[in-house]
């Protein structure tokens, strides 16, 4: 199984590498993530130049997606070229979508969050709402495996929720519990699996 972890310039580094590199840990049961990007390399908000693994064009084969966060989202959304790479490859039937902070708002311009609530980090907040979409007070929140966290360190939530959603809840507890602050692991799982629900538990689409 395929992560599309969507990382554009201006990036948030925790958004895209904590998520990443919590799915990755999971590559010998089948699960990898690759940053993937809309140029052959970014920039990231710190002035961090990554390349990018995997073409835009990526996230229609993946199996999820994941859109990241970072301080040129609204450009992101108003670049109607940019936003045309997204179109139609993106399908909640087949793949599980999620959406880290200010990467809610890529999925908002896509129709992808008519209906439901979503979570998003405090600055992007206003701008989410314009679309006519209630704003949680919440870190996590999922429905019909379209998933959107909020705050950076959320990030975790994120990566945990795919790793349950397409592996199991043994395998994101094991991740967590491995990636936990010493002699804060019991504490750590607990809040990730709070923030994350049942529902995580449920089989990923086909």
């Amino acid at each position: 199984m395929q992560v599309a972890v969507v990382t554009f310039d201006g990036f948030n580094e925790l958004d895209s590498f904590i998520a990443s590199a919590l799915i990755n840990r999971c590559r010998a049961d089948g699960l990898e993530a690759f940053i993937t990007t809309p140029t052959p390399r970014v920039t990231s908000m710190n002035g961090v130049e990554v390349g990018g693994q995997r073409p835009m064009e990526f996230v229609a084969e993946a199996d999820v997606v994941l859109v990241g966060s970072g301080v040129r989202t609204r450009e992101v959304v108003a670049d109607d070229g940019l936003v045309a790479r997204f179109a139609g490859a993106l399908d909640p039937a087949r793949q599980l979508i999620g959406a880290q902070c200010s990467g809610a708002l890529v999925l908002a311009r896509l129709g992808l969050l008519a209906g439901m609530p979503a979570c998003t980090d405090r600055k992007t907040r206003p701008y989410l709402a314009e679309y006519g979409i209630e704003v949680l007070d919440e870190p996590f929140h999922e429905e019909g495996g379209i998933a959107t966290a909020g705050g950076c360190l959320s990030s975790q939530y994120l990566g945990a929720w795919v790793i349950a959603r397409t592996l199991g809840t043994d395998a994101a507890r094991d991740v967590l519990d491995y990636v936990a602050p010493v002699g804060g692991n019991d504490a750590t799982v607990a809040r990730a699996f709070h923030a994350i629900g049942a529902i995580s538990a449920l089989p990923a689409p086909h």
